[in-house]
């Protein structure tokens, strides 16, 4: 995974007024999750803000990235969790970090890469896409930035499924029956198909004339 690094400041206030007073200034309220847990057993957080500048190429990017935080000058390496976004605006309005280390394993969503030209696109048919990321369990620094998927040999109305996938060093959190993509037919596949249909009967059709005769 790649890396970036953030800065920020412990927030002292809480609540609505004194988050809109930070992104005012420029700052987003966010929340640093790790191993802390209050009296109830709960996770607990670090409450911090951030620059929106820099948050800005954690936030719209398609990467997953590890996340070193330097808070008040104390680092932390994270990955990002959830962003709240304003539901008119889409402005973002909270960011959630989950604090990682060297010897507890992750679960995080990668993106998936189809590469190949699939042998029913070839046909015709049309590749669909059922799934953008899986859930994959490893420590961080195994984790890739994105998993490949050969699709060369997939055929028309085939379809690829989580189980039928390894990586090495990654354990697969999500369903083993869950498609990840399909190859569907067309209207050019089934016309296709029809025309290959018509041509083998044609050439049918001469050598049961002659063996009638």
């Amino acid at each position: 995974m790649k890396e970036i690094s953030i800065s920020g400041k412990k927030r002292e206030a809480l609540g609505k007024k004194a988050s809109k007073a930070l992104r005012k200034e420029g700052f987003i309220p966010c929340n640093l999750y790790g191993e802390a847990k209050d009296a109830n057993g709960n996770p607990e957080a670090l409450a911090f803000a951030a620059p929106f500048n820099e948050l800005r190429k954690v936030i719209y990017t398609p990467h997953i990235y590890v996340i070193k935080i330097n808070i008040d000058g104390q680092d932390h390496t994270a990955i990002l969790k959830e962003i709240q976004f304003h539901p008119v605006t889409d402005a973002p309005l909270h960011v959630d970090f989950y604090e990682v280390n060297d010897q507890k394993p992750i679960t995080i969503g990668i993106p998936v890469k189809l590469n190949g030209l699939a042998q029913g696109v070839r046909d015709g048919g049309r590749m669909n896409l059922s799934i953008r990321k899986i859930d994959v369990t490893a420590p961080y620094q195994q984790i890739p930035e994105h998993l490949d998927i050969d699709v060369t040999g997939l055929r028309l109305g085939k379809s690829i499924k989580v189980g039928q996938l390894s990586f090495e060093g990654l354990e697969l959190a999500t369903g083993k029956d869950v498609v990840v993509c399909s190859v569907k037919m067309t209207r050019n596949a089934v016309a296709s198909d029809d025309t290959a249909a018509a041509d083998a009967d044609a050439a049918a059709a001469p050598a049961a004339d002659a063996a009638a005769k």
